[in-house]
């Protein structure tokens, strides 16, 4: 009898979840694939479909939005900046989704590596009089946690205001007795959907992918660079890890800031106003204007995945991408493709190593589609490299925390900076080029020619790649 009614409760389960993906289903493809894994895999199709497969922006689980966000008026002007005029429908594709408008007269300094990344933030936060706002997907004790509980006691003390994100699954490794020490001193710290056994089934798979520091609303980091000292001194296995971070001056805080606080009302249920106007606004003393654009899988437009879509299409002379997870969609893939087909010059500078090997075979999955095409693919072998920009044409770039897959487009919580400014895309080029110049770059005869298990791996891999 016992067996009879969990039969019967499983087949309840599946049936409704049939239903929900028939009336819910974005992608006739993803759908299918869902009732296939459902009808041909008994309990594990439907377990798999609970942690990873539902549809976020249908069920609305979180809203991170908040009203004056999701309320504001869009205006029409445009910034002066011939270059941002030339980008006015990613301006407003931005604007439509999230409400942030471009920024003029930012000063934005890109930072390679770990170490500038961190002397820098250190220097910052040294200089911090009002507040400090952190949130990290990754947060790992060590040396910079060791620093940064340091800074904290000290500005405490100062009578600095300290709020703390920390990822639930991404920081896991961080312990009791560190996180003591953080509220002990002073600092007000939240976990992003932690690993609860009671709600693990439906925010397991969700995650706050953002890195984002806010000191005194007057300077912001963001970028691919989390707390850990892998970024100093690398790890046994991948080497020293390679990453690009931003720090930003001038208006755009402001946006940045603004993100952090709607994560900081949903993990802590306080509500921070924001200094945040979104009416056209003037930065501090740099040149650069930016543009702060956020996604989450409760938006309903997969906005970073439609920004990239966009600087693809919109490439004349040239598209160069970094970036360690290039899993694309069906329409980025479709648009690199088309792209260098239409004489674009696409080159796309991919770690040669990974921290997941699964991963890496679905990364090469694609390979011999983007060769085929034209795109030029260079395998950087030194470490591992975690970047995550987009730059074309001497006019735009991006770089921030999303990757170029599916979880960073529909699963994930993330932010990047687009920076509209010709000498700060021009200076992001050249550092591309210097390190696709230390690369290997793929030959489409020669990878034709790789040995069959290499192709077994790949496309085994592939099946993965909606959920990696």
């Amino acid at each position: 009898m016992f067996a009879i009614l969990l039969i019967v409760l499983y087949a309840v389960i599946a049936v409704s979840i049939v239903l929900r993906l028939l009336i819910n289903g974005v992608r006739p493809s993803k759908t299918l694939a869902w009732l296939l894994a459902i009808f041909t895999i008994p309990v594990g199709g439907v377990l798999l479909y609970l942690l990873v497969g539902r549809n976020r922006r249908k069920n609305k689980l979180l809203r991170l939005k908040s009203m004056s966000q999701t309320e504001a008026a869009i205006p029409t002007h445009l910034p002066s900046n011939k270059v941002a005029q030339r980008h006015q429908k990613i301006i407003r594709l931005v604007q439509k989704n999230n409400s942030f408008n471009p920024s003029n007269d930012n000063e934005v300094v890109f930072l390679k590596d770990g170490g500038a990344t961190f002397n820098s933030i250190f220097s910052a936060l040294d200089k911090a009089s009002d507040f400090i706002h952190i949130q990290y997907y990754i947060f790992e004790e060590g040396q910079l946690a060791d620093r940064l509980l340091q800074i904290f006691y000290r500005k405490i003390k100062q009578g600095v205001k300290i709020r703390l994100v920390y990822d639930g699954i991404g920081s896991f490794s961080l312990s009791r007795s560190y996180l003591k020490k953080l509220k002990e001193i002073g600092v007000e710290v939240f976990p992003f959907l932690p690993f609860r056994f009671g709600r693990f089934l439906r925010s397991v798979n969700y995650r706050n992918h953002r890195k984002i520091i806010v000191i005194d609303g007057k300077v912001a980091f963001t970028g691919g660079i989390n707390i850990s000292d892998k970024y100093l001194k690398g790890d046994k296995t991948l080497g020293k890890w390679h990453d690009m971070h931003l720090r930003i001056a001038g208006a755009a805080v402001e946006d940045l800031n603004a993100v952090f606080l709607q994560d900081w009302q949903l993990v802590s249920e306080q509500e921070i106003q924001s200094s945040k106007n979104t009416t056209s606004k003037s930065g501090g003393d740099g040149s650069s204007i930016v543009q702060i654009v956020s996604s989450g899988p409760d938006d309903d437009f997969p906005v970073i995945e439609q920004v990239y879509f966009s600087i693809i299409n919109g490439a004349k002379d040239y598209l160069y991408i970094v970036n360690p997870y290039i899993i694309p969609s069906p329409a980025i893939l479709t648009a690199l493709d088309t792209a260098a087909m239409s004489g674009v010059d696409v080159r796309l500078l991919v770690s040669e190593n990974n921290d997941s090997q699964l991963v890496n075979w679905s990364v090469r999955s694609y390979f011999e589609n983007f060769l085929m095409a034209g795109v030029k693919i260079y395998l950087f072998p030194k470490g591992f490299l975690h970047s995550k920009i987009m730059i074309s044409d001497d006019e735009i770039a991006s770089v921030g925390t999303a990757n170029i897959d599916v979880r960073s487009f529909e699963q994930n919580y993330e932010v990047n900076a687009i920076v509209y400014d010709a000498n700060f895309v021009k200076a992001l080029k050249a550092d591309f080029l210097t390190d696709s110049g230390r690369s290997n770059q793929l030959n489409f005869e020669t990878h034709l020619k790789r040995p069959w298990l290499d192709k077994l791996k790949e496309g085994v891999a592939k099946i993965f790649s909606p959920i990696l």
